[in-house]
């Protein structure tokens, strides 16, 4: 019998990657994905005042806002490519990514602050 990964490893592997530009689909704000969780990790308070309420056993993808100050935590199915290849602005841009090459962000070692 042939296992997939993501069955050997009771996650699915992830679909974007620190550093890509995502857009959310029902939202519709664009931003950049910092780091990823293989499934929900915040409190479950916060999981029940979330409006949609996504599947906790995916992807869910920390995600700086374009033109604010906020961040926030989609899952990965609310989440599409953005494939506009523009930058965005955030204040925290500097403080986890190094630079802006062809259309993705390139990552830093900081790690995303964990609660």
């Amino acid at each position: 019998m042939i296992m997939l990964r993501e069955e050997l490893s009771g996650f699915k592997p992830p679909r974007f990657f620190p550093g890509d530009l995502v857009l959310h689909v029902r939202y519709q704000y664009r931003g950049v994905v910092v780091a990823s969780d293989p499934r929900f990790m915040a409190d479950e308070q916060w999981y029940r005042s979330n409006k949609t309420q996504p599947n906790k056993d995916q992807p869910w993808y920390h995600v700086l806002v374009h033109e604010s100050a906020s961040s926030t935590y989609p899952a990965e199915t609310s989440l599409e490519l953005d494939d506009s290849d523009e930058p965005i602005t955030h204040p925290l841009l500097d403080q986890f990514f190094l630079g802006f090459e062809e259309g993705r962000y390139i990552r830093n070692d900081i790690p995303w602050p964990s609660k």
